[in-house]
């Protein structure tokens, strides 16, 4: 049984969350609520929870506030936001639980099944890259996680040349030489990497626009980059891509 606590500055937000937990989640019992920062606080002193549910802008602060004010995290935490999507990718890149506003069910159990299986050291690193994600207004200065059965591994996006599909993996490769193989589908990095700089070149195929050495235009056309990997262009993209690069160059 997971003891956790909901800290949301509105009583039908957490009314609603205790009755979806109650429905969908019965191993999750809420032992105590907290409308802000410091009855947050207070309450995570009191309660020693295994779980917090944490809203992010309240009346008399931010749910990192609330983070700052603790002298350990030594619980999972799963964040229930509002954010606009800009900031949503944010949470996605570094690999912290977050549920949106109105809160789907469905997403609901994924993410505390997920809290459940948290190894709590990776929780420091996810929350660095998350600060400084949220910070950064430079898509290409922004850090992601990559979490494998190992080790997760906390990156510069720049730092990505490209990202290449396995089936239901996919191998990311970066500008040291590292190649990590992680459980998303290349779909997954698309959605997250698309206004970042990448471009879906060939169907296996995910590259950083940044990292791009040149195009060599025989044989259908292929990418070199920057660590002279060759990348197939698929025919119906090359166009596309060419603009890219002449948009890139003004």
């Amino acid at each position: 049984m997971l003891r956790a606590l909901v800290v949301d500055d509105e009583n039908h937000m957490r009314d609603t969350l205790r009755k979806m937990l109650s429905l969908h989640c019965p191993d999750v019992l809420i032992v105590g609520e907290a409308e802000g920062v410091t009855s947050g606080t207070a309450a995570v002193n009191e309660f020693h929870p295994d779980l917090v549910f944490l809203d992010i802008q309240m009346k008399d602060g931010t749910g990192f506030d609330l983070l700052y004010n603790l002298p350990t995290i030594d619980f999972r935490l799963i964040f229930v936001t509002a954010y606009d999507k800009y900031a949503l990718q944010a949470f996605k890149f570094s690999a912290v639980d977050y549920l949106l506003k109105p809160i789907n069910p469905e997403l609901l159990i994924e993410a505390v099944q997920r809290a459940t299986q948290l190894v709590k050291d990776h929780f420091k690193i996810q929350m660095q890259a998350l600060e400084e994600n949220l910070k950064s207004e430079n898509k290409q200065h922004k850090k992601i996680i990559l979490k494998t059965s190992e080790n997760i591994h906390l990156l510069d996006v720049k730092s990505i040349i490209s990202c290449e599909s396995d089936g239901p993996y996919t191998n990311v490769q970066t500008a040291t030489g590292e190649k990590i193989m992680v459980s998303k589908t290349l779909r997954d990095y698309e959605d997250m990497l698309g206004d970042c700089g990448f471009y879906r070149v060939h169907k296996s195929f995910l590259i950083n626009l940044w990292q791009v050495k040149r195009f060599e235009r025989q044989d259908g056309g292929s990418i070199v980059m920057n660590n002279e990997l060759k990348i197939p262009v698929a025919s119906r993209k090359r166009d596309e891509l060419l603009l890219l690069f002449e948009k890139l160059a003004e």
